[in-house]
């Protein structure tokens, strides 16, 4: 079973992927990573008719789920008349985290990070390095040697 958790504009990154891995796992994916194929006509093959078909039922059910998934007093500024990856394109626009504001908050975390006695303090060097990987990602290079300073 997979849950998407509803977007409330703060949780986008978490959102996008719970929106990506659902529509993956029931194989609709096909509105999200391509564009719509150009209408058919009374010369298509049957191969490019089906595709139409299936891309249509792709972006019809990753719309609904989309739009089921978007707290109601956020959905007041997406168009309506889209495609699903329109849509998440927009979506992505409204709601670009910037790299300054993960940078910003995973330090916060790392050095706010206080052993609390509970789990191990193997678990806890763990989440210390894991935000300091996070860091790495985003180009912040953290030493070990304050890493082993901050735990």
């Amino acid at each position: 079973m997979v849950t998407i958790e509803v977007l409330t504009g703060s949780n986008f990154k978490k959102w996008k992927e719970d929106i990506e891995f659902a529509m993956e796992m029931a194989d609709v994916d096909l509105s999200l990573v391509t564009d719509k194929p150009g209408d058919f006509t009374v010369i298509s093959t049957d191969d490019e008719k089906l595709v139409h078909a299936a891309w249509m039922k792709s972006n019809r059910i990753c719309l609904l789920s989309m739009r089921r998934s978007i707290l109601d007093h956020l959905k007041s500024g997406l168009p309506t008349d889209c495609t699903a990856k329109e849509l998440m394109i927009v979506i992505s626009e409204m709601y670009h985290v910037s790299s300054n504001a993960d940078i910003g908050s995973l330090l916060q975390v790392l050095f706010n990070m206080k052993y609390d006695g509970n789990g191990g303090v193997r678990d806890y060097v763990i989440r210390m390095v894991d935000y300091q990987t996070k860091l790495k990602a985003l180009k912040v290079d953290l030493s070990d040697t304050c890493i082993v300073h901050q735990a």
